[in-house]
């Protein structure tokens, strides 16, 4: 499973008593950057309008049926201005358009040597009359940190990419399908949530019973192509730590064969999986390996029926289209409050460590048998950045609420078994404080790459959840 390419919408904005040689110039620098950064655009040409810009009710409203023709395309739209801009022009062709979508507002800064009535751009002013009218019109917009930015500046393009991931962010959540895989386990009262909530912010949650999951595993030969392409891949995916249990690897392969025809059959794009311990008890392995080969293929998998769990891994993968993880919080490390532990048994995918192999599950398998919890992801967290966030649903005050926030995977050792890694989190007490003070899960979703701003600006912005971002 690979990301589409981020495609943006792009309107010039001008406004005729001001220099409109700018506008033709500054839609080709924009052209250019966002062609360098890797971003699809659709936008008017010189042939449409008057150096591609828009600055009339007629030009909005080609610009707005351009938008729509290419709706299912478009991820964000990106508003430029090289000079002052038409503000009724860019807020009619945005309520024409009518799509939805993240808008991100830019604006050329003045040259202090070129302020001449031939040179003046005087974007500085028209940006606050196209944000003033977007606000009337009731359009959420982002901003830049600058008033002003250079477009060919390093600052303005990290800011594009993060608004590229705030787009992919709102585009993948809304409509999103959660798959819940058995029932929660009776011990987990925490990854208790609202499916109506979800709803409400357009993500859906599917079910299916553990029971007839293994019934449609019962009914799989050993011989199905399918199964032997799966039991291929589980080899192929980690060495396993000595011999597994007669059966255990067969297993492991009918389950994935089962859950890939599942959430293929009803188009999902991520699952949360009953776990503890009726898997094990009662079919003889554990689901890590399989769970952890969906996440790295793009389709995460969180433990434990975690669906809100699912969907903070969900939407980290969409802002860096790279796996994501669930985690534990699990342990302080030391006397350092910065310094903490985070764990899982783990089903973490392969990409998050040094080295890992296939291993049995030494928690459950004290209590069900070691032979019955073979399949787990053993090893460290590769060293390096990383974004956490958590995603819950507030029942009795009827809301969503995240947080979100970036650490680093540190290179020190611990003596731990399953998928683990020491990590700094800036003011981690704090963060702590937050967690408990709020009820929040003990779960927290990780994607190994810097996204907190894209993802922020998406779920504080788009989807008006409550969001803390911590540091």
């Amino acid at each position: 499973m690979s990301q589409k390419k981020t495609t943006l919408g792009l309107i010039v904005g001008n406004r005729g008593f001001f220099p409109d040689h700018l506008c033709q110039e500054g839609r080709e620098t924009m052209l250019k950057v966002l062609e360098a950064e890797g971003f699809g655009v659709v936008t008017l040409t010189p042939e449409d309008t008057k150096f591609g810009s828009i600055e009339s009710w007629d030009d909005a409203k080609r610009c707005a049926a351009l938008f729509q023709r290419h709706a299912e395309d478009l991820d964000g739209i990106l508003v430029t201005l090289p000079n002052f801009g038409d503000e009724r022009a860019v807020a009619d062709t945005l309520k024409m358009a009518a799509l939805g979508i993240p808008v991100f507002i830019h604006a050329f800064p003045d040259n202090i040597e070129r302020m001449t009535i031939k040179d003046r751009r005087d974007s500085f002013c028209g940006k606050m009359s196209v944000c003033n009218n977007l606000r009337q019109y009731n359009v959420p917009f982002t901003l830049t940190s600058l008033h002003t930015m250079d477009p060919e500046s390093p600052a303005f393009r990290a800011e594009l990419r993060q608004f590229g991931a705030c787009c992919r962010v709102v585009r993948g959540l809304s409509g999103a399908r959660i798959g819940a895989i058995g029932a929660r386990p009776a011990a987990f009262n925490t990854v208790r949530y609202s499916e109506k909530l979800l709803e409400d912010s357009g993500i859906s949650v599917e079910t299916i019973d553990l029971f007839e999951v293994f019934g449609r595993v019962n009914r799989l030969a050993d011989s199905d192509e399918q199964v032997k392409a799966k039991l291929a891949a589980i080899e192929g995916y980690a060495p396993c730590q000595g011999q597994p249990p007669e059966g255990a690897m067969l297993k492991m392969a009918k389950f994935g064969v089962v859950v890939d025809q599942w959430t293929r059959a009803l188009e999902l794009d991520a699952t949360a999986v009953q776990c503890w311990t009726a898997m094990e008890e009662f079919f003889g392995v554990v689901p890590c390996t399989i769970m952890s080969m969906l996440s790295e293929s793009l389709q995460p998998s969180a433990c434990e029926v975690d669906i809100c769990g699912a969907v903070a891994m969900l939407g980290l993968r969409l802002a860096a289209g790279q796996p994501s993880a669930l985690l534990d919080w699990n342990n302080n490390f030391g006397a350092d409050p910065d310094l903490c532990m985070l764990f899982h048994c783990s089903n973490l995918p392969r990409s998050f460590f040094e080295e890992t192999r296939l291993d049995y599950q030494d928690i459950i398998g004290g209590s069900v048998g070691r032979e019955n919890a073979f399949g787990t992801c053993v090893g460290r967290i590769r060293p390096g950045p990383f974004t956490y966030a958590r995603v819950s649903t507030d029942d009795v005050n009827g809301q969503i609420r995240a947080y979100l926030g970036e650490g680093e995977f540190l290179t020190t050792e611990a003596p731990s078994f399953g998928g683990y890694g020491v990590a700094r989190i800036p003011e981690l007490q704090s963060l702590l404080q937050h967690i408990c003070q709020n009820g929040f899960e003990h779960h927290v979703a990780v994607n190994r790459t810097e996204v907190a701003a894209g993802l922020h600006e998406a779920l504080a912005n788009y989807y008006d959840w409550d969001v803390y971002w911590h540091g």
